[in-house]
């Protein structure tokens, strides 16, 4: 019976899933259907215009050859009626001269017979009529002013669709994802020397396997890519997954888009939870930030710590520093009630903020960037049973590093109120990396992976990022994978072996080791009891 109950929900969740992946590729459809016809009431526009464009440029053609024919009219036209008009003119005075010269030949005395003779002689000379070109200026022929469009005409009734690439095919094998970077690779299905670029498109998603139609990320877009490969760096992987197609173009027009593919991208993505810090800190989302102000005016009792009894005391904030800073050693605040069901917030000195997401299993990794003049604070793991007025590193449930730059600089691991100094320069940046199945907790410089300190620990429960904070801010960055350089050192530092001590725990039911390795910062055995 309960066999085939086990063999019935395998079906049903094969059936979910089908009638899951039929869903979307019905959305898929109805999606493509809508854009084939948006497309092309698009691509009719853009063709219509690129008609009327060649149409206009034609007219344009048209009207200025018309107007060059007609400025060679009007040119010949007045060429030939100014020789016209010459030629009459010299018609007109050669006729008088010729009517001059018969009548002088009817002249009986000699010496006016010589006189107008002499006379002709002069006139014939100067005549216009002698004076002129007989060959027209411009000649009737206009055939120079004809076009041949028999070249044109031939190109135009061979137009065809512009040819379009193929779309990619992207190599799955040759896809990477490493260092919170994505390198995609594709290849064309045949050769076409005619492709310009490729545009790249992706988007995040917490679906897995083919994109959705109705996904809420859009897809941003990487184009002008000369080369069949693309890494997108400086990603936040907040995201299970992402989808990534390309398109290939060349000088016209674009192919294609490829078959989507689906890469994974898990990481740990966290924030402070807001509801766990101190009244002196003002949290965001992925920033904490102490605030002397806050909950200043709030009347409020606030308990001694656990182990000291119950007697109630106010405190203010006038114990400043020389600087006119409160010390965090002398300085608690009022702070306003929490809400009934809610963790109580951290108070007294204890300027602390919690993670929002606990770790129960698997490697995971962030970093921290303190302000430059941020006073003191501390970063690492701690159980949540983590006490209100408890402090990072003075407890058997807390591991962590802490850096002070207040009167008197330190660097420090700290663990069950014992440190152990580090004797490496304090980096702008903190990578922290926790494999809890390993009962592993190991502090970087987040800059060069210099490893800085590593916490051996069984953990017997749940952990969660912890953070304090006094005189300054942190900035938190998640959704980071575990740094390849980071990796490449654990697999080395868990084949080496090490000097381990133990250190008896307040709490049995914690049990913790811290190790050291050879010309490796840690703890060392200074830190026992």
């Amino acid at each position: 019976m309960d066999s085939q109950k086990d063999a019935l929900q395998r079906i049903i969740a094969t059936l979910a899933n089908k009638n899951e992946e039929l869903q979307n590729f019905i959305e898929t459809l109805n999606h493509t259907l809508g854009r084939v016809q948006v497309n092309s009431t698009q691509v009719v526009s853009d063709l219509e215009e690129e008609f009327d464009t060649v149409y206009s440029i034609l007219d344009e053609m048209k009207e200025s050859m018309i107007n060059t024919i007609k400025q060679e009219t009007v040119r010949k036209s007045h060429e030939l009626q100014n020789q016209l008009t010459q030629s009459t003119n010299a018609l007109e005075s050669a006729e008088e001269l010729l009517e001059f010269a018969n009548n002088a030949l009817h002249i009986a005395d000699e010496g006016e017979f010589t006189k107008a003779a002499k006379q002709i002689k002069d006139r014939v000379t100067m005549a216009p009529a002698f004076r002129l070109t007989m060959k027209p200026k411009a000649t009737d022929n206009m055939t120079h002013l004809m076009v041949d469009f028999s070249q044109e005409r031939q190109l135009l009734q061979g137009l065809k669709f512009l040819p379009v690439p193929r779309a990619p095919e992207i190599v799955l094998g040759d896809c990477l994802v490493i260092d919170n970077e994505v390198t995609v690779t594709w290849r064309i299905p045949v050769e076409d020397s005619k492709i310009d670029h490729y545009i790249l498109e992706y988007r995040k998603t917490n679906h897995e396997g083919l994109p959705r139609v109705k996904d809420e990320q859009c897809w941003e877009v990487v184009d002008n890519i000369k080369t069949s490969e693309y890494t997108l760096q400086g990603l936040r992987f907040d995201t299970k997954f992402m989808n990534f197609r390309v398109r290939a173009c060349n000088k016209a027009a674009a192919g294609d888009y490829s078959d989507p593919v689906t890469l994974e991208t898990r990481a740990f993505n966290f924030g402070f939870d807001s509801t766990s810090s101190h009244l002196n800190l003002k949290v965001e989302d992925r920033s904490v930030e102490w605030d002397p102000q806050g909950g200043k005016g709030v009347d409020s009792k606030v308990k001694g710590k656990e182990n000291k009894g119950s007697s109630a005391h106010f405190t203010n904030l006038k114990n400043m520093s020389r600087s006119g800073t409160p010390s965090p050693k002398r300085t608690s605040v009022t702070r306003s009630p929490a809400p009934r069901g809610a963790r109580d917030r951290f108070t007294g000195e204890s300027y602390t903020v919690l993670g929002d997401t606990s770790i129960e299993s698997g490697q995971h990794y962030w970093e921290v960037k303190p302000q430059k003049d941020c006073k003191s604070y501390s970063v690492g793991l701690a159980y949540r049973n983590l006490g209100k007025f408890d402090q990072l590193g003075k407890t058997n449930t807390t591991w962590c590093i802490h850096v002070n730059n207040w009167l008197q600089n330190s660097f420090a691991a700290k663990h069950n109120n014992k440190a152990k100094n580090l004797d490496v320069p304090v980096p702008d940046s903190i990578g922290v990396y926790c494999d809890f199945d390993r009962g592993q907790l190991s502090f970087y410089n987040a800059e060069n992976k210099q490893l800085l300190h590593t916490f051996k620990v069984r953990f017997t429960q749940p952990v969660v990022p912890a953070f304090m904070v006094w005189c300054g801010g942190l900035t938190l960055s998640t959704g980071l994978q575990i740094p390849s350089a980071v990796r490449s050192f654990q697999k080395t530092e868990n084949g080496l072996g090490g000097s381990n001590s133990s250190i008896s725990q307040q709490d049995p039911s914690v049990a913790c080791d811290i190790c050291f390795y050879d010309k490796l910062p840690s703890v060392d055995s200074s830190l026992m009891p």
